[in-house]
């Protein structure tokens, strides 16, 4: 059941509000506030994993951009132990010529930092995502 949930802000903000919740690709500002509210709470209470603490549990996923070569590399990490790896997938990005591994794993912060960090100094990845889940004390799950 919905309730109605209002609050005041200043001019320039609301003026901005619909063009922001716009470009955020968003239709609806209910859902737009909804997330911006949990996304915030999250980030205030866990911090980003650069700053939890490094026994943290986190439940996260790992996107990992880069060129065909490094593929035994990103199994040495998979088999590694240091993140539990629960799933695991491979696209070819033809667009835009390279490739993309998604890793869904749990870990403590520590193990992501260094996992990232690993992934991060390794030739020929471009670019390497960590995309954290929201806690929450209950859901569908």
């Amino acid at each position: 059941m919905s309730q109605i949930i209002s609050f005041s802000a200043d001019k320039s903000f609301a003026e901005g509000l619909e063009n922001l919740i716009e470009k955020s690709g968003y239709k609806n500002r209910s859902k737009f506030l909804r997330d911006a509210a949990l996304y915030y709470a999250d980030v205030q209470q866990r911090g980003e994993i650069a700053s939890m603490k490094d026994d943290e549990i986190v439940e996260a996923h790992l996107i990992i951009y880069y060129q065909h070569g490094i593929e035994h590399k990103l199994m040495e990490i998979r088999h590694s132990n240091k993140l539990e790896i629960t799933s695991y997938s491979h696209s070819c990005l033809n667009h835009s010529h390279t490739c993309v591994d998604v890793m869904h794993a749990i870990g403590t912060a520590s193990q992501y930092r260094e996992t990232v960090g690993q992934l991060q100094n390794i030739p020929n990845v471009d670019k390497v995502s960590l995309i954290s889940a929201p806690m929450r004390d209950s859901g569908c799950c």
